[in-house]
């Protein structure tokens, strides 16, 4: 099944149904691999490692008096999983908590640890907090480009835009430009990215040109921080090299997406549009 007809199976733009009894089944896996396969290429072979951050802010259960439970909850799905789970469907899953009692927290805990490895085939952390817990708004770490006065003329990915020189340079580079759409409902999909690396000092001008011209792109936001990884990685030649995304919040969840040729665990700053 190619990823178009995986796609349509899922829950995206269909007629919903929100359930509110607890309900795993509804949490719909898409192969990390078939975006890939397409190109010929392995997923395995590519030199990055990195984990998906979704930051959800509407979570709730009955306690055994039937008293609802709010919390945030954190959610660090592993790079190496075997799937992704579609965003919707993971909504849908969180919705199902909201009339069902459990004894305490640490068995919703258990239960969404649980369900989510399955449903990712990999690691899945969860962690659960009050909301009266501290809170600051931060920002990405890096030198902004999003002030370059460059032409535009791209809007679908377009690697050639990527340049180097021959000085050698260690740098964080941001940009709040980066959008794509949801493959399935044309929704926009806006991002802050920050890109860190090591090698010949890529052209600014160039980099700014080609994360814009993901705006017209459709692909899961996983998908996209992959593609910009690679892209960088085959056309720079960096020896080491960091692509993080903090996509802004949808329907209660965002998505954090972060790719590195290091073994590394990202912070999870919340950003102003989150």
């Amino acid at each position: 099944m190619n990823e178009h007809e995986v796609i349509q199976r899922s829950p995206l733009g269909q007629e919903t149904d929100y359930v509110n009894q607890y309900d795993p089944s509804l949490l719909y896996p898409i192969a990390r691999e078939i975006n890939w396969q397409a190109r010929g290429i392995q997923r395995g072979s590519l030199p990055f490692k990195g984990v998906d951050i979704w930051n959800a802010y509407e979570v709730s259960w009955l306690n055994p008096k039937g008293k609802p439970v709010v919390r945030l909850a954190e959610f660090r799905i592993a790079a190496d999983s075997t799937h992704i789970i579609e965003s919707k469907s993971f909504k849908l899953y969180l919705n199902s908590f909201n009339l069902s009692c459990f004894a305490n927290e640490a068995e919703v805990l258990k239960r969404l640890e649980s369900d989510l490895a399955q449903a990712a085939g990999g690691r899945v952390q969860v962690f659960l907090r009050k909301l009266d817990a501290p809170l600051q708004l931060e920002r990405l770490q890096g030198e902004c480009l999003d002030e370059l006065d460059i032409e535009v003329k791209h809007y679908q990915p377009e690697p050639k835009l990527l340049r180097t020189t021959d000085r050698v340079v260690e740098e964080t580079l941001v940009s709040h430009l980066l959008k794509s759409n949801c493959p399935v409902t044309g929704q926009p999909d806006w991002a802050s990215v920050q890109i860190h690396y090591k090698g010949p000092s890529i052209d600014r001008a160039g980099l700014l040109a080609y994360l814009i011209s993901y705006r017209e792109h459709g692909d899961f936001h996983e998908q996209c921080v992959e593609t910009i990884f690679m892209d960088i990685w085959n056309q720079c030649r960096p020896q080491k090299l960091t692509v993080y995304a903090r996509y802004v919040r949808r329907g209660g969840l965002d998505i954090n997406p972060y790719r590195s040729s290091l073994a590394a665990e990202p912070a999870n700053p919340r950003l102003a549009r989150q």
